[in-house]
């Protein structure tokens, strides 16, 4: 007869786990904001964990997973900090301006945008990339109805649709800003006047 093993217990020995993946992606996020993916090595990843090499390829398999997983989760605290500074908007043109300042520029986009170069070479990730686009359109379009319902707004455009054209654009704008010489300044204006291509009606 085979033994059953408590639920208590295999939490006790998950919850470790999740502790140590955490701590490891912490300390990537960092190291590769700082410095890029191919400039920091597996060993330093470890140490400023207080983790040995040997666990990152237990979690990760590869450092190139681990930076995948670190950059979408960057990408959706960065989404989460600007819908929540959004949300605060009186007008559909702060909304957006809001939505930009706080997402334009953010090493956490880099990031993303890295990992989505990288994955075109690595297709076994590309399922990551994908969830978190899910995340982040079904995020951005909860948060962008929710501040349209309670002020009121009016207008034609589907909020998902609204949501996907935001990262659309904001992907886009990144990436040039990142191959060019243009500020963080100029992106953001580059991608507000982007949006009003498509105002929210009541909203302005």
């Amino acid at each position: 007869m085979s033994k059953v093993t408590p639920l208590a217990e295999v939490r006790a020995v998950r919850e470790p786990g999740k502790r140590m993946r955490s701590r490891l992606l912490d300390a990537a996020v960092e190291l590769f904001k700082a410095r890029g993916q191919t400039a920091v090595s597996v060993a330093e990843i470890a140490t400023a964990a207080g983790a040995y090499p040997s666990q990152v390829t237990y979690y990760f398999r590869t450092k190139e997973a681990l930076f995948v997983e670190a950059a979408c989760r960057e990408v959706l605290y960065v989404a989460s900090r600007a819908e929540a500074s959004a949300a605060q908007a009186a007008t559909g043109s702060d909304y957006n301006r809001r939505l930009v300042e706080a997402v334009v520029g953010s090493p956490g986009l880099a990031l993303f945008v890295e990992a989505l170069s990288l994955t075109r070479r690595r297709q076994d990730l590309s399922p990551l990339i994908e969830r978190t686009f899910e995340r982040l359109h079904g995020e951005g379009d909860r948060a962008y109805a929710e501040t349209r319902r309670r002020r009121g707004w009016t207008g034609p455009e589907d909020p998902a649709v609204t949501a996907r054209r935001f990262w659309t654009l904001a992907l886009g704008v990144a990436l040039r800003e990142g191959a060019t010489e243009a500020t963080v300044p100029q992106a953001v204006e580059e991608m507000i006047a982007l949006l009003r291509l498509s105002p929210i009606k009541g909203a302005a």
